[in-house]
C-alpha cells in the first residue's frame, strides 16, 4: 500500500478548500457509482482507505498516481484528471504548506531560492527567535517557542537524509542585513557554512553585483518525491500557493536552473561567506 507514511497524519491539517471538497465529493460519487467502498477500492489503487478518505473529506490533496490509478478503476474517463489539474490554481490552497512538509519528508530532492531571509532548515535558533519575536501580528512567548522548536525540528532532515539532495540559493543582501546583530548574524554564517560541509547541502549567494536575475518574481521552492514527481511551493505576504500543475513546474524549473547559474559556486559562496563572517 502507498502513502502509508502520510496516513498517520494528525489533525493540524488546514481547513479543506472549496475546491477540494468539490473534487472529493466527485471522487466519492464515482467511486460509489462503481460499486466500491473505500476499503474494497484501497488494495485496488494500492492507497490506504484513510487516504482516500482525506480526498474524498477535502484534506489531502491527491497525488497524480492516486488520480491515474482511480480514473482506471472508476472508469472517470478523463474527469478526476481534469478537475485535478484545476486544484492547484485555487485560492484555498495558499494554507497548504503542511501537506508541503509531508512531501518534504519523502522527498529526494529540494531547492529553495530566497530573497528574504535565510531559508528556515538553515537557521539557527537565535536568528529564527528573531524573526518570530518580531512578526506581526505579535505572538505569545509560548508560540515563539513552539515556532523556534519546531523549526530546529525539521531542520533534522538535514543530517537524516543523507539521500536526499538540498540545494540553496540565497541572496546576498539577506546576510548583509545582519538580522538580529552582528553576534546573531556571525554565528548564523559559522552555521551555514558547517552545513555546507554535509554532502548532501549545496549553498550557492546570489550576489549583489548580480543587478538582474531569473529570481526576481521572488522566492520558490521545488522539491522531488521518491514517485519522481515535482511539486512548488511559493510564498507572499498573506498568502501562499502549492503547485502542482506540470506548465508551472517547467516554469520554476527553468528559473531555478538559471538561478544556479547566475549565483556564486559553492565553493565562491563559501569563499565570500567566510569573507563576510570576518568582516563582522
Amino acid at each position: 500500500m502507498e502513502d502509508s507514511s502520510t496516513d498517520n497524519y494528525d489533525g493540524g491539517k488546514p481547513e479543506p478548500s472549496g475546491s477540494l471538497r468539490t473534487f472529493g465529493a466527485v471522487y466519492q460519487g464515482f467511486r460509489e457509482n462503481a460499486g466500491y467502498t473505500q476499503e474494497t477500492l484501497a488494495p485496488v489503487i494500492r492507497y490506504s482507505a484513510h487516504y482516500i478518505g482525506s480526498v474524498e473529506q477535502g484534506r489531502r490533496l491527491p497525488s497524480r498516481k492516486f488520480v491515474d490509478r482511480s480514473e482506471e478503476a472508476l472508469n472517470a474517463n478523463g474527469v478526476l484528471r481534469k478537475a485535478a489539474k484545476r486544484l492547484s490554481k485555487q485560492p484555498g490552497l495558499a494554507r497548504w504548506f503542511r501537506e508541503w512538509a509531508e512531501l518534504e519528508k519523502q522527498a529526494i530532492s529540494l531547492y529553495t531560492y530566497e530573497c528574504r531571509l535565510v531559508p528556515g532548515l538553515l537557521q539557527t535558533e537565535a536568528y529564527a527567535r528573531t524573526l518570530f519575536e518580531h512578526r506581526l501580528p505579535l505572538l505569545y512567548d509560548e508560540q515563539v517557542e513552539a515556532q523556534v522548536a519546531a523549526r530546529l525540528n525539521r531542520q533534522r532532515m538535514l543530517v537524516e537524509r543523507q539521500s536526499t539532495a538540498f540545494s540553496f540559493i540565497v541572496d546576498e543582501h539577506v546576510f548583509l542585513r545582519r538580522t538580529g546583530g552582528r553576534d546573531i548574524t556571525r554565528e548564523l554564517i559559522d552555521h551555514v557554512l558547517e552545513r555546507t560541509a554535509l554532502r548532501n547541502v549545496e549553498v550557492q549567494v546570489m550576489p549583489l553585483e548580480r543587478d538582474v536575475h531569473a529570481g526576481m518574481d521572488g522566492p520558490m521552492r521545488l522539491l522531488e518525491t521518491p514517485d519522481n514527481e515535482w511539486f512548488g511551493y511559493c510564498e507572499g505576504q498573506e498568502s501562499s500557493q502549492f503547485i502542482s500543475d506540470p506548465k508551472t513546474i517547467s516554469t520554476l524549473h527553468m528559473r531555478y536552473a538559471k538561478l544556479r547559474s547566475q549565483a556564486l559556486t559553492p565553493e565562491d559562496s563559501r569563499g565570500l561567506l567566510t569573507k563576510m563572517r570576518g568582516a563582522l
